[in-house]
């Protein structure tokens, strides 16, 4: 994972439904303006909502021959233990998909969250957010990038 050919993704759990179509068409744009100036890794901290999009999406231009790679980035081994059967399900066939997971904790903590955001920016040159509230990760994570001077696409503004 090469930092200037990397874009991390940080986005709220949950999107306002009458939003998420807006949002999608806005990361797919993004996605193809990096591709296109050579970012090939792009990383996912694996949550629900916005994360799982993203990761998605990259699925699918790996299927249409894009050279990309997708990362998790992931807090715990037990990330989804409290998710339902259904979200479950989606979460083990994105990680069936990823080129690489790594776990930035075994067992879960109180600030493997954040660790998992911060290792995602140490190691990304640009941040896809869908961040629509003030306060939260996804919030932390847009402060976070910016403070190391990494350039930061709002796509759900």
């Amino acid at each position: 994972m090469e930092k200037s050919r990397t874009c991390c993704f940080t986005g709220d759990h949950r999107l306002p439904k009458d939003r998420i179509e807006q949002i999608v068409i806005r990361l797919n744009k993004e996605v193809d303006n990096l591709i296109s100036q050579g970012v090939t890794d792009f990383i996912s901290g694996g949550a629900l909502g916005f994360d799982m999009i993203a990761a998605s999406l990259i699925i699918s231009k790996k299927e249409m021959g894009n050279n990309v790679r997708l990362i998790f980035v992931l807090p715990c081994r037990e990330q989804d233990k409290l998710w339902s059967v259904d979200e479950k399900k989606l979460y083990q066939s994105l990680l069936g998909e990823a080129d690489e997971i790594i776990y930035v904790s075994k067992e879960y903590y109180d600030g493997c969250m954040r660790k998992r955001n911060q290792y995602m920016v140490d190691r990304s040159a640009y941040c896809i957010c869908a961040s629509i509230y003030p306060t939260g990760g996804t919030a932390q994570t847009v402060r976070f990038a910016r403070q190391k001077c990494i350039r930061v696409f709002e796509i759900a503004r």
